[in-house]
């Protein structure tokens, strides 16, 4: 193709058509110019290709692993209206004679209720989007907006879980190891005693004491916001999975 225009022009030349030869090269150029221009546009059009196919990756990728997130996080769910109802029991305890108290589990009673889920979910996906940089790929604004907001209301129940660890290492049980017995409560987790404790101790004290009232109150307070937050995440949840139907 070069050759043929080389020869054209110099055709031109040979011939004294000198008008004729400037109208050709402008008209040379301007097919050069329109080749480049179509040549930019396929590329741009392989890279937005290329760029959606990656995209359709990512929604993919999401829409599986909160799957997996809306499996775990309706089990915490349940795990923590077991605590605060358990929580409740107690509270209707405390105060009342040592008849009543006594018909109670009292040691099934404060292992569950001092034992909160903590909500893990799969992140990966999010985490290497953000690290990444590759979070704008999203075209969906209304999904990356969800994304976000997932971040912000995880950070918040990560923060009262951290709380809630710290309340139970430097309150609950200090409290609880110097006026019940734990073997006792241990009775029901992975330990499985087969006895409980030979030491004489009055457990039910604890239920006629301002100070465990006060202990079971606070824990009850952070235990519904923590609830709170992780209902607030389900929605998020469903929201993520509806957007990343495909």
């Amino acid at each position: 193709m070069i050759k043929l225009f080389r020869n054209i022009r110099q055709n031109l030349l040979n011939d004294g058509k000198t008008t004729k030869y400037f109208k050709y090269a402008i008209g040379e150029i301007i097919l050069v110019v329109i080749g480049i221009l179509i040549a930019l546009q396929i590329n741009t059009w392989n890279q937005e290709r290329i760029l959606k196919i990656e995209e359709k990756g990512i929604i993919k990728s999401l829409h599986n692993e909160y799957l997996q997130n809306k499996k775990l996080i309706t089990t915490s769910i349940t795990q923590s209206e077991t605590c605060i109802h358990t929580l409740k029991s107690i509270m209707n305890l405390i105060g009342k004679d040592e008849e009543f108290t006594r018909k109670a589990n009292s040691d099934s009673l404060l292992f569950y209720a001092f034992d909160p889920p903590i909500f893990r979910p799969s992140e990966n996906t999010i985490s290497g989007l953000i690290q990444s940089g590759r979070l704008e790929l999203i075209q969906n604004k209304d999904l990356v907006n969800l994304i976000y907001e997932w971040g912000r209301t995880m950070k918040a129940l990560t923060d009262n879980s951290k709380r809630i660890m710290i309340n139970l290492d430097d309150r609950v049980f200090p409290y609880l190891s110097k006026h019940y017995s734990l073997k006792d409560m241990d009775v029901y987790g992975e330990l499985q005693w087969e006895n409980k404790t030979i030491l004489e101790i009055d457990k039910l004290k604890i239920f006629e004491n301002i100070e465990f009232e006060n202990i079971t109150d606070d824990f009850i307070y952070r235990a519904l916001y923590n609830k709170n937050k992780l209902v607030e995440l389900e929605t998020i949840i469903d929201t993520i999975l509806k957007e990343t139907e495909q």
